[in-house]
């Protein structure tokens, strides 16, 4: 009795500590002063480490952390990743966004980072984790937002990856829908080329794209050929005025879903013709690529030219990754998890 009455004072004083700390005088500035103080600290930390001082002052109490959510801009607009959402937003539309992956063949587990200068062997700024597990039927690449959990029954849980036997077949699953409209995928069953059946997929999992790779007759010499359907993304979004959806939280939601359409194909490169940012010259591999969009009526323009996401390998275990508009860093680090994955009947 005595401990758990000692238990009750300790969160009451803790409840009281939270209720105090709202209405302090952090909580109470005047609302022209603080909103001025805020939009001086995003403009001035404006990179990763320094960055990390506007995601502490959201976490001061209620009133600083909605003035910091009008304040700091989407990536689309500002083209930098501030808070865990941003990872689920549209990249930024005029440049490609820097990061790198680096694999621990190991554990079998891929860690994402947001470039912070030109040496790829460097740690930048960490954004996602993923590990593959692979099933009788099928591999699972689970995605998370803690590089030391994880696993699906995280909280931290945000999405996955799956691929049919062969490793020829990619869905991408999203833990929430990307916007109000994405149908929950429920006892779905795919016939796959080997006449085997994926298992269902539990609920709460949102199909958000689809990923297929072509055989390639040259096996490893040859570059492999990668076509996405990005279900959750409309073809006009990489047109002149298009819009892509964007989450704001994460919360569920729902509306009504853009139609499936083919969105991005692969571009085949060689070493020498590959977008390198970095020092070092890019490693010649199978798993290079660059995607762009795919013309709706088969008449490209010149947004159809523009790479959205390439992907590179610069060292032994070391990827570039590099993405833009209308994809988001969760989406970009999915398809590039693909090309990891063994793939039987190409190579």
């Amino acid at each position: 009795m005595r401990s758990r009455s000692h238990r009750v004072v300790q969160d009451s004083s803790a409840v009281a500590t939270i209720d105090a700390l709202e209405q302090s005088c952090w909580a109470n500035l005047p609302p022209v002063l603080l909103r001025d103080v805020l939009i001086r600290i995003d403009t001035s930390e404006d990179t990763w480490p320094p960055r990390k001082n506007v995601v502490a002052c959201a976490g001061v109490c209620r009133n600083w952390r909605e003035v910091m959510k009008e304040i700091v801009k989407s990536p689309e607009v500002s083209g930098k990743l501030t808070f865990p959402i941003s990872l689920k937003q549209p990249g930024p539309r005029d440049s490609l966004l820097q990061c790198f992956i680096k694999r621990n063949r190991s554990s079998q587990t891929y860690y994402l980072y947001l470039g912070l200068n030109q040496a790829s062997t460097d740690d930048g700024k960490f954004l996602l984790a993923a590990r593959k597990c692979r099933r009788p039927t099928h591999t699972d690449y689970i995605i998370s937002l803690n590089s030391d959990d994880v696993s699906k029954g995280s909280s931290t849980y945000v999405g996955k990856l799956r691929s049919n036997f062969l490793g020829t077949k990619f869905t991408i699953f999203d833990a929430q829908p990307p916007h109000a409209g994405v149908k929950v995928t429920k006892c779905r069953s795919t016939r796959l080329i080997n006449r085997q059946v994926t298992p269902k997929v539990p609920p709460g999992n949102y199909s958000i794209a689809h990923i297929s790779y072509e055989l390639n007759v040259l096996g490893s010499r040859g570059p492999r050929r990668m076509h996405c359907v990005m279900d959750a993304i409309p073809n006009s979004a990489v047109e002149p005025g298009g819009v892509a959806p964007t989450q704001t939280e994460f919360l569920l939601g729902s509306v009504d879903s853009f139609p499936s359409l083919p969105f991005f194909r692969s571009k085949s490169i060689r070493t020498d013709s590959f977008r390198s940012r970095h020092s070092s010259i890019p490693v010649a591999s199978v798993k290079n690529f660059q995607l762009v969009a795919s013309p709706d009526n088969g008449v490209a323009g010149p947004e159809h030219e523009n790479v959205i996401l390439q992907f590179g390998k610069v060292g032994k275990d070391v990827f570039t990754m590099d993405y833009q508009y209308p994809i988001s860093a969760f989406q970009a680090f999915a398809i590039c998890l693909s090309s990891f994955d063994t793939k039987i009947a190409c190579e």
